[in-house]
Parts: structure tokens; sequence; C-alpha cells
């Protein structure tokens, strides 16, 4: 009796640019337990890509044009609690990985990673694994040993996606439409992000996004 091949990994690749797509498209594609059954480059759609395909991983980057990653991850799992999602992103700084976390990814990797770390990381958070890229581990234990631990660390993952958007100069009300928020609300955020922080300035509020990858200027 032959036996039956083994189950292909459904993938969902999100991510804003089309080359970028394509390229790890391919990656993906060239394994034979791989399937890309869908793409999305921003959240929204991502959502809908998700409830349309309910695919075995998200492959998810976070830095998107209106809302992030972070809040598709956050939707997702909202609307299935056992979905794996494997954040993979050019940004590693610990401050974003463990909002990723905290928003209910699997796994972190870099997009500075070999392919083969992108794949075994596929595997494993199919497996109800996590997984990480050598260089976030590396972040997270410095970040853990360091006695001056970030203001961000008081933050969390629906504060420091609203930072983000703040220091990548979106308005109160572009937040607010982006994140499916009350005007009130995102500006309650803002207070609780300056008091958390200690920072009573935008300023202050921006530079230290940049500073831990979560904004460019």
């Amino acid at each position: 009796m032959t036996a039956a091949p083994p189950k292909r990994i459904s993938i969902l690749l999100v991510d804003d640019h089309p080359v970028v797509r394509q390229g790890y498209r391919r990656v993906l594609d060239h394994q034979g337990d791989f399937c890309v059954v869908a793409e999305a480059d921003n959240a929204i759609d991502a959502y809908g890509a998700f409830k349309a395909q309910n695919p075995d991983v998200v492959v998810m980057d976070i830095s998107m044009p209106g809302a992030s990653g972070l809040e598709a991850i956050r939707n997702i799992r909202a609307r299935d609690g056992s979905a794996r999602i494997l954040v993979f992103s050019m940004h590693g700084e610990a401050a974003q990985v463990k909002a990723a976390f905290n928003a209910g990814a699997s796994g972190y990797v870099t997009k500075s990673s070999e392919p083969a770390v992108l794949v075994r990381a596929i595997r494993a958070v199919a497996r109800g694994e996590r997984a990480l890229s050598d260089d976030v581990a590396q972040a997270l234990a410095a970040e853990s040993l360091d006695p001056q631990r970030s203001k961000l660390d008081q933050l969390g993952e629906r504060e420091i996606e609203i930072l983000r958007q703040l220091a990548s100069g979106a308005t109160t009300e572009q937040i607010a439409a982006n994140l499916n928020l009350s005007t009130k609300t995102v500006q309650n955020y803002h207070y609780l992000i300056r008091s958390k922080t200690g920072l009573k300035t935008d300023a202050l509020l921006v530079r230290l996004a940049v500073e831990a990858g979560l904004a460019d200027l």
C-alpha cells in the first residue's frame, strides 16, 4: 500500500512590497511541502484572506501603510485563537519583537536572515512551536540583561502601534480610522504613552520610536 504524501503547509504571505512577495513566494513554492494560497499587502486584506483561506501559517510583515502587521495579528488571533503567525520583518529590535508576541505572533524572523531560516521557522510554527531567528534571540537576550530597560517596556502592543503611527506622521484622525477607534480613544492612548514613558513632547516620542526601530526618519 502506497503511503499518502505528507500534508502541504498552506501559507498566507503578507507584505506591502510586490517584489518582496514575489521573491519569497518563489522560495516558498520551491519547497515541496509548502503552498502559498493567498497574498495580501495590507492589514485589512490580510484579515480577509485569512478568513477566506484559513491557512496553516501566516507570514506577516509588520511595517505596512495604515494599520500595521501588529493590528492584523491582533485581529486574526481574535477571530482564531489557534492561528499561527510568523512575523517576517526588517526590524528586529526587542520592543518590536515583544509587541508582536504580545499581539499573538508565534515566531519572528528578520529579513536579513537566510531563506533557509525562514523555511525552518515556517515549519516550526506549523508544528505549534515558537521560532526566532538568531539575531532576534540575541536582541531579546541583550535587552533582558540591560539594567536600563527601555521606556517601551511600559507600553502594551496597542500603545506600541499607536506610537509607531504617531512617529510615522499620522494624525489622530488617521490613526483612529486605521485602527477602527474613536479619536477620543486615540487621544487617551496618546496621553497614556506620554505618561508611561515620561516623555512630554511628541518630538521626544518620535525620537524614542525611531531609536527602537518602530519608525524611520
